[in-house]
């Protein structure tokens, strides 16, 4: 029984002790780069096997913004932990293990569009959450509120 709970409790202080990487936030207009892990998406970067679409819109940046904050505070499990005019960074943890993920967004208002990276702070793969919470998060921020 207490070998069966090992699994467990090493996923729990990975967790615990995952600290918030260096390398957040946006410079020139870019965000972070990829991780070497298969564990990220961003829609800054060519690499296929990471690349996803930026959010679009058509209505008004600042409106567009506020909507993305919106949906970002609805999100299951997610925290904003840092928002500016153009930046905004949130935590979103997993329901089982709570490991935290970190969902990055840079408003581009002279393009109409939002870039997005989100990435797992450990582990190798992320089975595809980072790549499902963004579409999730664009079929959100797609209705107007």
């Amino acid at each position: 029984m207490v070998l069966a709970l090992l699994p467990v409790l090493w996923f729990a202080l990975l967790s615990a002790f995952a600290r918030r990487p260096a390398g957040l936030g946006a410079t020139e207009g870019r965000l972070g780069p990829m991780p070497t892990t298969p564990n990220a998406v961003g829609s800054q970067t060519d690499d296929p096997a990471y690349r996803i679409a930026p959010l679009e819109f058509t209505d008004d940046p600042a409106a567009a913004w506020q909507r993305l904050q919106q949906v970002v505070s609805h999100q299951p499990r997610t925290t904003i932990v840092t928002v500016t005019d153009r930046y905004l960074h949130a935590e979103s943890r997993s329901q089982l293990f709570r490991f935290t993920d970190d969902v990055e967004f840079l408003l581009q208002p002279e393009d109409h569009q939002i870039e997005v990276r989100s990435a797992s702070r450990v582990g190798h793969s992320d089975l595809g959450v980072n790549r499902a919470r963004v579409e999730a998060i664009r079929r959100e921020f797609g209705v107007k509120l």
